[in-house]
């Protein structure tokens, strides 16, 4: 297990990705009440949801390969940013807690098939109807990543008073 420092810095990024996806959400907001309102489904509004939907699950991932490596957990070289989701779903008996809960599990799957998506494929014409399904997942993420993040640092706090 990691030392003292690695512990405070991986509260600080928990603290970190929750500012950051608390921004994201009031990004969204903003879009959805100017740009989207002002503008409709255009490819431009759609490029600018698509970066929302990006950044949110790259934030994620980010904070979930740092949890990743303070508790050592091994990921699959071919496929990692599947594994490393998969994992987070685990609780470790003994080591940690599941980082996510099975209801944000799903939506997050969901985010990272279209960042791949997104990344890969280059496409500039996005689908509204699967833009309008992932702001769905997105919707439903708000409450359930911000509990399952602050569960977790919780357990941090408590597992390092443990100690």
């Amino acid at each position: 297990m990691a030392e003292n420092s690695e512990y405070k810095v991986l509260s600080g990024e928990i603290q970190n990705t929750l500012n950051i996806i608390e921004m994201l959400y009031e990004k969204y907001r903003r879009f959805l009440a100017q740009e989207l309102k002002t503008l409709g489904k255009k490819p431009i509004t759609a490029a600018y949801l698509a970066d929302i939907l990006d950044s949110f699950y790259t934030c994620l991932e980010t904070l979930f390969l740092r949890i990743s490596h303070y508790f050592e957990n091994q990921l699959e070289k071919e496929r990692w940013h599947q594994d490393l989701l998969d994992k987070m779903i685990i609780e470790i008996p003994d080591i940690r807690i599941a980082a996510i809960s099975s209801e944000s599990f799903g939506s997050l799957k969901e985010l990272l098939r279209f960042r791949h998506f997104r990344r890969y494929y280059f496409e500039m014409e996005y689908d509204w109807d699967k833009l309008e399904y992932l702001q769905k997942k997105f919707v439903e993420l708000e409450t359930s990543v911000k509990q399952d993040l602050k569960c977790f640092y919780d357990f941090l706090k408590a597992l390092k008073l443990s100690r």
